[in-house]
C-alpha cells in the first residue's frame, strides 16, 4: 500500500530547484481564459465578416448541456468542442420571429481534452479554429463547406 505522510511535504518543502519549469506553478487554463481566447479570435475576424460576427453571443461552458448532446444525439461529452446554436444568416428572413440571439458555443473540458491529445498544436490556435468553426455555420457554411477550406486535421 502507498501513501503520503506529512515528511512527504517537509522533503518536498525542503528541495529547492533554483530554475523552476515556467510551468511548474500553472494551473489548468478555466472557463475565463478559454472565453478570452475567443473573444481576441473573435475580435480578429476579417472586416468582410466583421458584421455578421457582431451579433453573436459567446458562450463557454465546461461541457455541453446533455439536452444539447441528446438533440445531437452525441454520448460523449468530449466529443462536442463547439455548437452554434442559431439560424444561419442564409436561412435568416426579415419575416422571422427572433427566438433569442445567435450563440456559439465552447466547451473548455473538450477543447483541452483535443488540444492534449494532438499535442502539436498551441490552445489560443484550436480555440480560434473551433470559433471560426462554428461562425462558418453561422454564415450558412455546412461541415463540408468548411471541410473543404480548413484541413485542420491533416
Amino acid at each position: 500500500m502507498l501513501f503520503h505522510t506529512g515528511a512527504d511535504l517537509s522533503i518536498r518543502t525542503a528541495m529547492t530547484d533554483p530554475t523552476p519549469h515556467p510551468l511548474a506553478e500553472a494551473t489548468a487554463p478555466d472557463l475565463d481564459l478559454i472565453d478570452t481566447l475567443a473573444r481576441s479570435a473573435l475580435a480578429s475576424v476579417p472586416p468582410a465578416f466583421a458584421a455578421a460576427a457582431q451579433g453573436i453571443v459567446l458562450r463557454v461552458e465546461d461541457f455541453a448541456s446533455d439536452a444539447m448532446l441528446e438533440a445531437l444525439e452525441i454520448e460523449d461529452a468530449f466529443a462536442l468542442t463547439g455548437l452554434y446554436d442559431g439560424i444561419p444568416l442564409t436561412e435568416k428572413s426579415v419575416m422571422d420571429q427572433p427566438n433569442g440571439p445567435d450563440v456559439i458555443w465552447l466547451f473548455r473540458r473538450a477543447i483541452l481534452d483535443e488540444w492534449v491529445a494532438r499535442g502539436d498544436v498551441g490552445l489560443g490556435d484550436l480555440v480560434t479554429h473551433v470559433l471560426v468553426h462554428e461562425l462558418a455555420h453561422h454564415l450558412g457554411w455546412s461541415d463540408d463547406d468548411i471541410a473543404r477550406i480548413d484541413r485542420w486535421w491533416e
